[in-house]
């Protein structure tokens, strides 16, 4: 087959690398292989070429609508682009399949809104331009389809208003960008190619004028600044794509070690286990579980909140350990305006104990910094020591709505509002202490830390695990 439509799969940092660049590679290459196995066709291929991954159906056209819900959400992947393959090298041919790719494109965004003639529907959602993505000022997601001008008897869509209706707004407000200009860049990684990549720009432009020409569609040529981009890559074979679909980013899951993340029912600590997992970290969870006080639909919502998390990461090992025993302990042997910072460090105690069960090397918590008593940077530096491992910190930095917006994104935050309180809501302390001395804190734990300590191995000794895929 000379054309046929494939995926190119993009990665952003991992081509900084130097010396261990083919390590994160091929992780990353064998989690895409493993992700794409229940489709069993034996056709599907996934090869590594030069800064991206070729996924491809060696039989004729990919079906991406069955392949990119598979791999959307692996972490490493910087984004995905729909692009056209082809063996030809005549550049006429490629003129003419330069020309129908780019009308295709241009159609599907066009399709199903009527009175946007000469407009590209751009979502909301996908007006930043992702990583990797160069010369794309708005950001598409548009599988081909055939023509240049729209045909005016489409159907308006259910979800836009008609410009024929009453109070409808101009396109520009209703997601539109007007498309005036277009540009082609070309990269001629075949050297011995006969035309330049300026040469081959120049021509595949020029078709795609005379076609918008015949189209009745008022297109020009901008290098600068143009509404749109048409990327021509000359391999072994060719290439030609415009945008593509956001990735996850980050790096593989898994290169970077493993880690407890002290994960509780609210909003912080999913979001904070998701950055740390896409930073390359193993997630091993652990749930601090207090019956009668919270009920067992406390627990389930955490499992739910592990098993969103497994979207991304494959699977979650899950820890649900009592801690009922040890609350009431702190309860009637600490200072109530102390308690908070007591069960915090507590937490931290076996978190340290389950890493070195695991083999982990840090702990992941959702402490943003200031968000609350507990999280002042006293209180951080009181609870901090009690921990036998690095504490990673991932929403150190960050406000509430940063977490709230990133929670939505990834889908915990739903999960996260059910209205069923963890042990640390029912046992917070009416008016913490923000300004503890840490000193005092460890001394004041040293007199009980004998009677302590084989409550909280108890706690470890009778947790539970899940393994949530």
């Amino acid at each position: 087959m000379h054309t046929k439509k494939v995926l190119l799969v993009k990665y952003g940092e991992l081509s900084l690398r130097k010396g261990n660049r083919k390590l994160f590679e091929h992780a990353l290459l064998d989690t895409i292989r493993a992700n794409l196995k229940p489709l069993n066709n034996e056709h599907l291929r996934v090869s590594r070429e030069q800064g991206r991954f070729l996924i491809e159906d060696t039989s004729g056209d990919l079906d991406t609508a069955s392949v990119l819900p598979l791999i959307r959400r692996i972490f490493g992947i910087a984004g995905f682009c729909h692009a056209v393959k082809t063996t030809m090298r005549n550049i006429d041919d490629l003129c003419e399949v330069a020309n129908d790719f780019f009308a295709a494109q241009i159609a599907e965004a066009q399709s199903g809104f009527e009175g946007t003639r000469g407009y590209l529907h751009v979502p909301p959602e996908k007006r930043g331009v992702a990583p990797g993505f160069e010369g794309t000022r708005d950001h598409l997601h548009v599988p081909p389809e055939n023509d240049l001008a729209l045909p005016a008897s489409r159907e308006c869509s259910a979800t836009h208003t008609c410009p024929r209706q009453k109070g409808a707004s101009p396109p520009e407000k209703r997601g539109f960008a007007p498309l005036a200009s277009f540009k082609v860049e070309t990269k001629r990684s075949d050297k011995n190619y006969p035309l330049t990549s300026t040469e081959v720009s120049a021509e595949i432009g020029a078709k795609i004028l005379t076609s918008a020409e015949k189209a009745g569609t008022n297109l020009k040529v901008d290098v600068h600044t143009p509404d749109i981009t048409l990327w021509v890559e000359i391999r072994n074979d060719v290439y030609f794509y415009i945008t593509g679909e956001r990735g996850e980013g980050g790096l593989p899951y898994g290169l970077s070690g493993k880690g407890v993340l002290l994960l509780s029912g609210g909003f912080d600590s999913p979001v904070a286990g998701y950055l740390a997992a896409r930073r390359g970290v193993e997630i091993v969870a652990v749930y601090f579980h207090s019956p009668p006080f919270v009920s067992e639909r406390a627990a389930d919502k955490v499992k739910d909140i592990a098993s969103q998390l497994a979207k991304y990461t494959s699977r979650v090992k899950l820890c649900v350990l009592p801690f009922t025993e040890t609350q009431v302990f702190l309860k009637e042997n600490t200072p109530h305006e102390k308690l908070t910072i007591f069960l915090k460090r507590a937490m931290l105690h076996i978190a340290s104990r389950l890493a070195d069960r695991e083999r982990a090397l840090c702990l992941i918590t959702g402490d943003a910094v200031g968000q609350v008593a507990s999280q002042t940077i006293h209180s951080l530096a009181a609870v901090e020591s009690a921990a036998a491992f690095p504490v990673l910190r991932p929403l150190a930095a960050s406000d509430k709505q940063e977490i709230m917006d990133t929670a939505k994104r990834i889908g915990t935050y739903e999960i996260s509002a059910r209205p069923y309180e963890d042990c640390c809501t029912v046992f917070v302390a009416r008016h913490p202490e923000n300004k503890p001395n840490f000193r005092a804190i460890e001394r004041m734990e040293s007199r009980i830390f004998a009677e302590l300590s084989p409550i909280m191995d108890n706690a470890l000794n009778n947790a539970e695990f899940f393994d949530i895929i």
